[in-house]
Formats: structure tokens, C-alpha cells, sequence
């Protein structure tokens, strides 16, 4: 890999971790809905303490999977990004959901908590190890929200396992990491798929993100509530890839947040956190004449 390419990855993963991120506006598409306005909330949320929460454990493919549980209510799965695992997600944002919600988050396979094994690093065996986690929960079907890398498994989750999938929120999306818009995010995972320094896990990650063949012939095939939300300072997954979705996925909802950089929940954790529960708790059936 040239050194250009390694300076602008260099410089785009810099960008994402540190540039200051203001909520200034949000607009709704593919539903007449709208969600609260992107301004500091004015009620206080009880605070999530993610290292007083313990960690659990199920036998899911032959893994054993660490996760977490918050908060009560109707069951919610968390599906965390690219080399991420469950400490890392918002603890405003995760307090936010579960004052409504029983919020699962768990890490994939390999990393964090989890376990791994010798099977093919393929996007279909962390959607597979969803749908098998949500099953060895307890529960037939979650609402699912899945980030950045979550949100391609999340729709891998949905198109082969329809039934695990309640309401759908895509969060930091694309449909392929091979677009022109994604160059940064296919030679991020070139990257670190080369690198011998970085973890099994994180590496096996990064194989699987480079075979996946996307999701676009099957978006129009999904039958669920399905919000996708997307910063339009993500310069990963750039949001004009969301407005593509939302028009192949039929009935969808498009949030957008002004300024708002790649997995948003961290930079403006509020304003997702209120966002999410409106949606999640949109009763969306035809009104009765």
C-alpha cells in the first residue's frame, strides 16, 4: 500500500475519532413522522455504569458470547462496529435506550469477551451468531440497532433470518465497502487485514468485511420498520449511501444529522439516543378507517 494511502487513512481515522460533532437539524424521509428536534434534552437520564454491569455468557455456534444487559422493557439488541466491542458504546446513549427498552450488548466473536473458533471469517457467521444469541436469550425476535460494521451484520441478520428482527435501526451504513464513496473504509480494512499487529479478532473482522458482496440486491426485500441514520460529516460511510437505501428499502425512515461524523451516538449521544426511542416506539400500523 502507498504511503499517500496510508497518510489518508492515517488522517481519515483521526478524523473520526477527534472532530467536534453539533447536532444543528434532522430530516425525516420515507415517513411523514418526525423526530424530536436535535437540541439538549432538558430531562435527566438515570446514568448507566457499564463497568458495574457484569458480563454474561452464551454458547452461541460453538462461541462463548460475553454481553450485558440494561434497563426493561421490550428486548433490544445492540450489534457494536468494526474493531469495537461493547465497552466502547455511549454510556449516555445506552442509558438513554434502556429507560424504555431491555438493551442486550454483546461483543462479536473474537473480541472483547467473546471466544472464537476456526470457522470462515464470512459477514453471514456474525449474522448468523446474532440470530443465534437472540434465540439463546430467550427470545424469538429483538428490535435490532447495529453501527458502522453492526449495521452491515444487521442487515445480513435481516435478510437471512427475517424472523429475529422486530424494528431495524442502521446506524453509520453502507451496502458495500466497495463503493466510490467508501474507498476510505475498503483500504481501512486492506489495512488492517495486511497488519500482522493487530488482533486475530479485529483481522478476522476486517476478512469478512472484504468478502461480503453487499446487501443492494436484497434491501427491497426487507419487510421490517427500518430507520437508517447516518452524520453528514461521515467521511466512512458518507450519507448520500443512506439516501440510496432508504429508497430501496420501502416505508424506511431517513434521519440525518447535521455535522455529525461516523457512529454519531458517540459525538451527540442524546440526540441518538432520543431519536432512537421515537422510532422504536412509533406504532407504524395503517390507521384504521
Amino acid at each position: 500500500m502507498n504511503k499517500n494511502l496510508i497518510l489518508t487513512l492515517a488522517i481519515a481515522i483521526t478524523l473520526c475519532l477527534i472532530l467536534a460533532a453539533g447536532c444543528t437539524g434532522t430530516t425525516g424521509t420515507s415517513n411523514t413522522s418526525q423526530p424530536p428536534a436535535p437540541q439538549a434534552s432538558l430531562q435527566n437520564y438515570p446514568a448507566v455504569s457499564i463497568n458495574a454491569t457484569p458480563v454474561q455468557y452464551k454458547e452461541v455456534n460453538g462461541v462463548k458470547f460475553g454481553y450485558r444487559e440494561f434497563g426493561y422493557g421490550e428486548p433490544l439488541l445492540m450489534i457494536t462496529g468494526f474493531s469495537g466491542t461493547m465497552d466502547e458504546w455511549n454510556v449516555t446513549f445506552i442509558g438513554i435506550l434502556a429507560t424504555k427498552y431491555h438493551v442486550y450488548t454483546y461483543d462479536p466473536r473474537g473480541m472483547g469477551y467473546s471466544s472464537d473458533n476456526n470457522s470462515t471469517p464470512v459477514l453471514s457467521q456474525y449474522s448468523d451468531d446474532a440470530a443465534g444469541l437472540i434465540t439463546a436469550l430467550g427470545y424469538d425476535s429483538m428490535h435490532v440497532y447495529g453501527v458502522s460494521m453492526g449495521s452491515s451484520t444487521a442487515q445480513q441478520l435481516v435478510i437471512d433470518h427475517p424472523e429475529r428482527v422486530k424494528k431495524l435501526v442502521l446506524d453509520s451504513v453502507t451496502y458495500s465497502i466497495r463503493l466510490p464513496e467508501t474507498k476510505l473504509l475498503l483500504g481501512l480494512n486492506e489495512l488492517v487485514n495486511a497488519s500482522p499487529s493487530q488482533s486475530a479478532g479485529v483481522r478476522r473482522e476486517a476478512q469478512a468485511n472484504l468478502a461480503w458482496n453487499g446487501s443492494w440486491d436484497n434491501l427491497s426485500g426487507i419487510h421490517k420498520d427500518v430507520m437508517l441514520v447516518e452524520g453528514t460529516a461521515d467521511i466512512l460511510t458518507p450519507d448520500p449511501i443512506s439516501v440510496r437505501m432508504a429508497g430501496q428499502i420501502n416505508g424506511s425512515w431517513l434521519v440525518r444529522f447535521k455535522g455529525v461524523p461516523h457512529f454519531g451516538s458517540k459525538y451527540a449521544p442524546i440526540q441518538y439516543g432520543e431519536n432512537a426511542l421515537f422510532f422504536l416506539g412509533t406504532n407504524e400500523s395503517p390507521i384504521s378507517k
